[in-house]
């Protein structure tokens, strides 16, 4: 065979291969991952019933796949189709830079990186902020008129502090909140597992806990998240992280995913976690029913 017919035939056969790609694609299920905890099986969840009732087509939820790298992995490895991400967690732990404060700059940042390093783009984000959030019981705050960390940095009688392990350790953590507040406290803080701060809170062990934003028990005891007035903690907003070449190539998939842009908040979000925590309710009944309060169904 000469060179001409061997380069056609090469040729021919990438050509086919890259259409047998394409076909594979168009005509497998959508598959929707998430990572291993509450809130992102409720997201993953919510995201793969809007595309079933939006596209009619048939879409496989991959789940409780892990934590940041799995997911990420998946992704790229083409094993899922998207999955919902944390601009924060990408900035730090998939760029590997350092914290940024701003949400717009690190949304942009996040956004850029990911769609030329990986071909992956990044919707607009649901609404959610899901940072570190500074939490005191809701009587104290009243009685000291605390709104914000600012007010809570100007008491003299001080905090003792409950923390999780990754609080004490991350830079974006306790660091970051020295930095910025110069909390006085009575001593060490206590180091505990996450889910026994509350009940440290609620028996006077601690009278300041660092928490997550959208922790389920916050929308359920009557407690005060101080705000960061000052920004120490650096965003972590959820957006959906998509392959390009699949919201290419599957007609009204970004149009669909763009409807769930801003449909959340924080305590939309907290409520569907204790649903699921606190309430013991299925995942995909909670799912339904936010959709259907979304007027999404």
């Amino acid at each position: 065979m000469g060179r001409t017919k061997i380069i056609a035939s090469l040729t021919l056969s990438l050509a086919l291969i890259g259409a047998l790609a394409l076909w594979s694609m168009r005509n497998r299920g959508i598959r929707v991952g998430s990572k291993n905890f509450t809130e992102q099986v409720v997201l993953g969840e919510i995201i793969a019933q809007h595309l079933e009732h939006r596209l009619h087509q048939t879409v496989e939820r991959r789940l409780n796949l892990g934590g940041t790298l799995l997911a990420h992995g998946a992704l790229l490895n083409k094993e899922i189709d998207l999955y919902p991400e944390y601009t924060g967690t990408a900035l730090t732990a998939i760029l590997k830079e350092l914290p940024d404060n701003d949400p717009a700059r690190v949304l942009a940042r996040v956004r850029s990186e990911y769609i030329n390093r990986f071909h992956v783009d990044w919707l607009d984000p649901l609404g959610i902020d899901n940072t570190f959030a500074m939490v005191v019981s809701g009587p104290d705050a009243r009685a000291r008129h605390l709104e914000n960390l600012t007010d809570a940095s100007r008491l003299s009688s001080g905090w003792a502090l409950g923390v999780g392990y990754e609080f004490q350790q991350r830079p974006d953590g306790l660091a970051a909140l020295d930095r910025t507040y110069h909390l006085r406290w009575t001593g060490s803080p206590k180091s505990m597992d996450l889910g026994l701060l509350y009940k440290a809170l609620e028996g006077n062990q601690v009278t300041m806990i660092a928490a997550n934003a959208t922790d389920g028990l916050l929308s359920k005891l009557d407690l005060k998240v101080l705000a960061d007035d000052q920004h120490a903690f650096p965003p972590y907003q959820v957006s959906i992280a998509a392959g390009e070449e699949r919201l290419r190539e599957t007609p009204g998939m970004r149009e669909a995913l763009q409807e769930l842009s801003g449909k959340f908040t924080n305590q939309a979000m907290q409520q569907l976690n204790y649903q699921v925590d606190g309430e013991h309710r299925p995942v995909s009944q909670v799912a339904a029913e936010f959709l259907k309060q979304a007027g999404l169904q």
